[in-house]
């Protein structure tokens, strides 16, 4: 194993390994699973449907993306869900890494139009898992109900190819479309997302999101 794997499975300023919460996580996602391919499936389906997919969530500090307060929370969107596999899957003695690409989808709904300005998910966020040497996407965003409800059949991850979200719903309708891949990283560049998220959906609108969270605000259901 080289540094470059070797170093994504270690402990980040995010990706926190210690804790109860995410002891008892990864404890109860494995129990049963032989070797590193079933325990990475595990761990992808307890955070794909342990962890209901919100956007509404205060994302603008650390603190947000802390794996036991995802936990605790239970809910969160795309890039605090990979955060949370990332680290279990790195608990569990598997590399990964968090990957990130702008992204449309095509039946967005209104209220995250509204939202957003427009129906490109900048930096999405999803986990990249080394297994038998080679990197594999892994996307754990929507829980299966929010797939279903979305008309596309809920992603697994085989172990052996990517898991992202499919070009076409069930219908045979436009549903994803990855614009652009940004790159992959060790831990969570907050920096580089809150500033590419300034560049798709402006200063005044991020600032506004700030606001509407500080305040407490009730958000919409996704």
């Amino acid at each position: 194993m080289n540094g470059e794997v070797s170093a994504c499975l270690g402990a980040t300023d995010i990706i926190r390994l210690g804790g109860a919460e995410l002891e008892g996580f990864v404890a109860q996602a494995v129990k049963g699973a032989e070797g590193l391919e079933e325990k990475a499936k595990a761990l992808f389906l307890a955070v794909r449907d342990g962890i209901i997919y919100d956007p509404f969530v205060p994302s603008f500090s650390p603190e947000n993306y802390y794996p036991e307060n995802i936990i605790k929370a239970g809910r969160g969107y795309c890039v605090m869900k990979a955060v949370l596999l990332c680290t279990a899957l790195r608990k569990a003695g598997i590399p990964a890494r968090l990957g990130f690409a702008d992204l449309r989808i095509h039946t967005t709904t209104k209220e995250m139009r509204e939202m957003l300005g427009c129906d490109i998910f900048a930096w999405h966020g999803f986990t990249e898992v080394f297994l038998d040497g080679e990197w594999r996407k892994a996307t754990p965003s929507f829980h299966a109900d929010l797939c279903r409800k979305r008309n596309i059949s809920p992603l697994v991850f085989d172990a052996k190819s990517h898991s992202i979200f499919p070009p076409l719903d069930l219908s045979g309708k436009s549903f994803a479309s990855y614009i652009r891949y940004i790159g992959s990283f060790t831990d969570l560049p907050l920096d580089l997302i809150m500033k590419g998220w300034r560049k798709v959906y402006t200063d005044e609108r991020v600032d506004m999101w700030m606001d509407v969270f500080r305040a407490g605000a009730n958000p919409p259901s996704p």
